[in-house]
């Protein structure tokens, strides 16, 4: 027996040495120490060992146990030290080199832009309110005095999804919701995403960002129209911008106007940018119609007010001479980076 317990040690010992694994050292382990392992083995064959021999016998299995434990705790305790050297060396940190700088994102012209025209609108004291994309087409249309026969109504292009739901056309629905709401006088301005069947070029899009402003109280006339409007244009494309007023007619303002302001790359002197005319078109305005009122549920006798229509990519555009539309939604990194 003590020839047996000699000869597995040294066997054990011996594959330690060679073990050049982690997995290799718990292979030996479980072949020797094991629950079926050769000393287990041994020990189960003490029944075969003459009494007065078996404490000899089982000092000398022990004696075996440790010794191999013993060295199976030294070799993994000198690989797990030789693989952290190696970690170390292939690992290392020059805390002397410049950090990575992260990039951080930003604001999308129209975000910019849109951010802008906000700030302008409530230092005047308006609120900014959202509505529904997807509008009845009494609020996109009929409310804002424009019935089913009326030529507008072909002009814009609708998307439809049946007869009686659209996809916006105009923010001035959220006028309208507003307006119904019964809660005067009324300041705000309407931002958010409209649709139109429109061909993809330089200057049109079926989706993109118009801005709707509207007041309401007693006693509002198209003075107050003209001087919002020119303090508008003034905080936006700089102090030295001057507006001018066009007739114009939209079914659900009377009287209508247009909007020009002078162009802040030539000054008003002409050039490529305002193609020679030194005025640049921006939006649509007038008073709203007393039949608009009426619809909402507001006496056109006792209360007037004024609305505006402007287009968001055209204020991108114009503010950062931007002269293709596409180009804001291509998200062409290059592009937006400038920004």
């Amino acid at each position: 027996m003590e020839e047996k317990l000699r000869e597995i040690r040294e066997r054990a010992l011996a594959e330690i040495a060679q073990a050049d694994s982690l997995a290799k050292l718990n292979d030996v382990r479980v072949a020797y120490l094991g629950k079926k392992g050769e000393l287990t083995a041994v020990l189960k064959g003490m029944k075969n060992v003459s009494p007065e021999d078996r404490p000899k016998v089982g000092q000398m299995v022990n004696e075996t146990r440790t010794v191999i434990e013993e060295q199976l705790e030294a070799a993994k305790a000198a690989m797990e030290a030789e693989a952290l050297d190696r970690r170390l060396q292939e690992e290392v940190i020059d805390v002397t080199l410049p950090a990575k700088r992260n990039k951080v994102g930003h604001g999308h012209p129209n975000t910019i832009a849109l951010e802008e025209v906000e700030r302008i609108f409530v230092g005047m004291g308006y609120e900014v309110v959202e509505g529904p994309e997807v509008e009845y087409d009494y609020y996109n249309f009929e409310a804002l005095n424009i019935p089913a026969n009326h030529p507008a109504k072909d002009e814009q292009d609708t998307f439809y999804i049946n007869d009686k739901i659209v996809l916006r056309t105009q923010t001035s629905p959220v006028q309208v919701r507003i307006m119904e709401q019964g809660r005067l006088p009324i300041r705000m301005i309407a931002p958010g995403r409209v649709f139109r069947s429109d061909e993809v070029d330089a200057t049109h899009s079926p989706s993109f960002h118009q801005i709707e402003g509207l007041v309401i109280d007693k006693n509002v006339t198209f003075a107050d129209l003209k001087g919002t409007l020119e303090e508008f244009a003034k905080e936006m494309f700089g102090p030295e911008t001057k507006v001018k007023f066009r007739p114009h007619h939209f079914p659900f303002t009377e009287p209508s106007a247009e909007v020009d302001v002078t162009c802040f790359k030539c000054g008003g002197k002409g050039c490529r940018f305002c193609k020679g005319e030194g005025w640049i078109e921006i939006l649509g305005c007038g008073m709203v119609h007393p039949h608009v009122l009426e619809m909402s549920g507001i006496d056109p006798k006792e209360y007037t007010g004024f609305a505006f229509g402007v287009g968001l990519e055209r204020i991108a555009l114009l503010k950062y001479e931007i002269d293709d539309m596409r180009l804001l939604y291509e998200n062409d990194d290059r592009f937006l980076k400038q920004f």
